[in-house]
């Protein structure tokens, strides 16, 4: 919209300089016309001159004789200098506009199967370098201008993979722009619990199929938060205790469950990835057992968990499945695998890891 006003008054300056310049011309052949020596008979003859000198060629062959005339003349070589300013200052105020809009997100993006982080800090920071690092593409919706040189400066090893907007949260319309409604995710961030509250059912009701993550700060409002339609409510509190705890007790333990839940930095860094079993792969119909000995004997990984969308929607996570249970397509393998492994495994399944949009 705002591109369309720009090329509107940018199509009404050119009609505008254009009818001043007829104007000028049809002018020019009439105090011409007056004189006996005059070159400049009729009005094509007055427009040659007249683009001639504007552009600063100056062939000569066509030269006032009057002294109106010349001094229309002088307007013209004078206008050329006028012009030739004007149409860089449009140019280059027309290509900072549109830098400006790309940076603030008001063209859009074009993601498909991306995360949506909604409210903007540290912690949505350390979100988005975990979801950078292993190539998901995120659109980071803020309400601060003067943040954006500073994510895209953070970014700008791996441009193609961020989106940023400038947007009140409540804003539908701009909002739209992050092309919302394709993401795998929605995180809602913000400052508070109360805000993070406001900011999901006011998503809800404009976008009630997505899916929404929310970290809490207060865990007693997680049941509140899975009512208001927020798939995965989670409590830092919970999960950084858990970890602490688990420190004291079973230091390695606590140290090797940490390295699972990051990413693979290096090929000989463990991860835990999930990766979807398409209609046609190999493993749909085969039991759990062997499918565990096959991608221990073909990878080197250990398939340690399942997890099953159900018919309403929902989805059962089966650890440590027994032997005899069916993989069955749509499902996702859970796996324990090395960094090295991913593309490999990627290769294999067909899709990359992670959940299917």
């Amino acid at each position: 919209m705002r591109r369309s006003r720009v090329l509107v008054s940018i199509f009404r300056t050119i009609l505008a300089i254009g009818g001043i310049f007829w104007f000028l011309v049809s002018l020019l052949v009439y105090f011409e016309k007056q004189s006996s020596q005059t070159q400049i008979t009729n009005q094509w003859d007055g427009i040659w001159y007249a683009f001639i000198t504007l552009t600063s060629v100056g062939y000569g062959d066509f030269v006032p004789s009057t002294i109106n005339g010349k001094i229309l003349g002088l307007v013209f070589a004078l206008g050329s200098i006028v012009i030739s300013t004007l149409i860089f200052s449009t140019v280059t105020t027309y290509r900072i506009r549109l830098k400006e809009e790309r940076k603030m997100g008001y063209q859009g993006c074009k993601f498909i199967g991306h995360t949506v982080i909604l409210g903007w800090d540290s912690f949505a920071r350390s979100v988005a370098d975990q979801l950078v690092s292993v190539g998901d593409e995120v659109a980071i919706i803020l309400d601060d201008k003067k943040e954006i040189d500073l994510i895209l400066e953070h970014y700008s090893h791996s441009p193609k993979l961020i989106y940023t907007l400038y947007s009140e949260f409540d804003n539908f319309d701009m909002i739209k722009k992050s092309n919302i409604e394709d993401a795998k995710m929605v995180f809602v961030n913000g400052k508070t619990d109360t805000d993070k509250l406001v900011h999901v059912l006011t998503l809800k009701g404009e976008y009630p199929e997505l899916n929404y993550i929310v970290t809490l700060d207060n865990s007693n409002l997680r049941e509140t938060f899975h009512n208001a339609g927020v798939t995965y409510p989670i409590s830092k509190l919970e999960i950084s205790s858990k970890l602490l705890a688990s420190y004291i007790f079973e230091p390695d333990v606590a140290a090797f469950g940490e390295e699972l839940m990051s990413y693979a930095a290096t090929d000989d860094d463990f991860d835990i990835k999930q990766f979807y079993i398409k209609e046609l792969h190999e493993y749909a119909g085969k039991s759990y057992n062997e499918v565990f000995f096959d991608l221990k004997s073909k990878f080197n990984t250990i398939l340690i968990g399942l997890s099953r969308t159900e018919e309403d929607g929902s989805k059962t996570l089966i650890k440590n499945p027994e032997e005899d249970i069916l993989i069955q397509k749509k499902d996702y393998v859970i796996i324990i695998t090395k960094g090295k492994q991913e593309q490999r495994l990627e290769d294999f399944f067909d899709v990359r890891e992670g959940t299917i949009a």
